[in-house]
Formats: C-alpha cells, sequence, structure tokens
C-alpha cells in the first residue's frame, strides 16, 4: 500500500541532499554580489568624485566610501564567522540530569506543548528510554539537550537550532546565533546604505540628461541599486523577526512549534534573554565574540545550560 508520508520523507530527503551539494557556490555568490556593489560604488561613481569633483562633492563622496568599506569590513566579519563557526555539538558524553524532586529534566520533549497524543516516533521513544521527558535522537543515536534539534541537511544534532541557512552553507545555532544577526544587522546597514547613495544615480538614468559613463557601467549601477534595495526590504523582515525572537528568548523552530498562547519557560525578560545570546560586555554586543569573562559567567553561550523560570513546570506548557 503505498503511503503518503513515505513519499513525503523521501522528497525531503531528496531536498536536503541537493542543499548539501550547493556548498561554497553560495559564498561565492554572495562574494559576488559583494563585488559587483563594490565596483558600482567605489570605481564607477564615488571613487571617481573623490579625486576628480573637489569641495563638497568629494567630501560626500568621502563619507559615503568610509561608511562603506567600514560597514563591508563588519558584514564579511559577520558572515565568515557565521560561516566557520560551528553552530554547536552534542557532546558524546552528554547525558539528561533528572530532578527527582520536581520530576522533570528536559524541556521541549513529548508533554512540552500540551499534546496529549504522541506520535509513533515519541511514543516508541517512551517505551525504550521509561521517561518521556528525556529526548533521544535515533539519526544520530544520543540523548539531546535542550532546544536541540536534528539537522537533516547537516546529518547531525545542533545546540539551540534556530535554522539551516543556505546563505551561509550553515546551521543557525547556539554558538553562531548572535553573529547571524549582526551578519543580518550590517547587511542592512550597508545595503541601505548603498541604496541611498546611488539613488540619485537611479533617478538620472531615467532623466533625459546626458548621464557620464559607458553603458556597462550604467548597467552596473542600475543593477547594484535594484539588487540592494531587494536586500534591504528583505533583511529588514529577517532582523524584524529575530529581534522579536531573541526578546521572546525562543527559536525559528521553536516558535513554529509551540503554541502562542503558551507559557514560555526560557522567557527571562527581554534584558535576560538578551544577554544568553549577546553577552553582558557591551564592547562585543556589535562584533562577531565574546568575551571570555562571558563565555565563563553565562553557561547559556556554550548551548548546553538555560535557565527557566521556577514557577512554570512542564505540566503548564
Amino acid at each position: 500500500m503505498h503511503r503518503p508520508g513515505a513519499t513525503m520523507a523521501c522528497n525531503v530527503f531528496k531536498f536536503c541532499t541537493a542543499l548539501r551539494g550547493l556548498g561554497s557556490v553560495m559564498i561565492l555568490m554572495v562574494l559576488a554580489i559583494v563585488g559587483v556593489t563594490y565596483y558600482a560604488v567605489v570605481v564607477n561613481n564615488y571613487g571617481p568624485v573623490l579625486f576628480a569633483a573637489g569641495g563638497f562633492s568629494s567630501l560626500t563622496a568621502f563619507g559615503v566610501l568610509v561608511l562603506f568599506h567600514g560597514l563591508l569590513f563588519m558584514l564579511l566579519w559577520s558572515y565568515f564567522s557565521v560561516v566557520f563557526t560551528d553552530p554547536g555539538n552534542v557532546p558524546p558524553s552528554w547525558r539528561p540530569v533528572v530532578d527527582e524532586e520536581v520530576g522533570e529534566s528536559i524541556p521541549l520533549a513529548t508533554i512540552d506543548f500540551n499534546n496529549p497524543i504522541l506520535s509513533v516516533h515519541q511514543s516508541t521513544m517512551v517505551s525504550d528510554l521509561g521517561d518521556p521527558r528525556k529526548r533521544f535522537c535515533r539519526k544520530c543515536n544520543q540523548f539531546k539537550p535542550p532546544r536541540c534539534h536534528h539537522c537533516s541537511v547537516c546529518g547531525r544534532c545542533i545546540l539551540k537550532m534556530d535554522h539551516h541557512c543556505v546563505w551561509v552553507v550553515n546551521c543557525v545555532g547556539a554558538l553562531n546565533y548572535k553573529f547571524f544577526l549582526l551578519f543580518l544587522f550590517y547587511t542592512f546597514l550597508e545595503t541601505m546604505l548603498v541604496t541611498l547613495s546611488l539613488l540619485p544615480h537611479f533617478i538620472a538614468f531615467f532623466n533625459d540628461g546626458e548621464i557620464p559613463g559607458t553603458p556597462g557601467m550604467l548597467a552596473t549601477t542600475f543593477l547594484t541599486f535594484v539588487l540592494n534595495l531587494a536586500f534591504t526590504l528583505s533583511v529588514l523582515g529577517f532582523l524584524i523577526m529575530h529581534i522579536s525572537l531573541v526578546i521572546g528568548n525562543t527559536t525559528t523552530i521553536e516558535a513554529y512549534e509551540k503554541r502562542t498562547n503558551q507559557k514560555w519557560r526560557y522567557d527571562l525578560g527581554w534584558r535576560r534573554n538578551f544577554e544568553q545570546v549577546f553577552g553582558l560586555d557591551k564592547k562585543c554586543w556589535l562584533i562577531p565574540t565574546y568575551s571570555n569573562d562571558d563565555l565563563r559567567r553565562i553557561p547559556a553561550l556554550h548551548g548546553l545550560e538555560y535557565p527557566a523560570k521556577p514557577d512554570v513546570d512542564a505540566q503548564d506548557l
């Protein structure tokens, strides 16, 4: 008998395999977009103005170029930090610790979302382990810490997994989520700067007057403006979404899974939620790194331990 679920699982597997094959192609695409933007802004437009115009025009060009290169540096630093930072693996020796008095262990398990009906996979998990609150990944053959999920693209469990991002060819998880947010932030600022700086050239493109430059230069400027405008609007939406997730101390996966009217045990207030992602050291908030003090004082930055509200137990979720 044909089962639709089996077909769907097969299709998802093929999709995940295709994502693995993208590899460095997406990185090259990002670098190509950066290269085209650099050529349009620096080589075609504001570079020549800086050395030729003089007066206020040169001063404006100098300001645009300084901001452009500064934001570009931070964008690339954040981007490659996401690409090359492991989002967080489950240590082979990790085991769930059960509080015998409270009677709970790992959140986000079978009973976390008030679902009285166990799936076939969950029922098997309960019968094997004897405790539905102990989360176990059959693909990795290991226990799963709180907020950990298995990524079919990476083929492993990711600590505090948010999602798998094809643009960075990596999972976004506990250890690189801050870097991903900074990548979005600096991408938004950079693309907005490029859009505003090329807007006069874009308007002049449709005027009847003569525009200096070859047709290739004009086409590059036009394409760069359209691309950066599109990225500005799209990245702004993602940035707003992830800011709301940080404020509520949740991830994209958790926001999709849990009910909107549920108490969320990890929501400790916007300030403490923010600190679990960006740390306490204000000097490191806008750069893709953590201070040693924050790594020592905030266990959540390592992706294995997350403080929860003492007045919210698993039965309330």
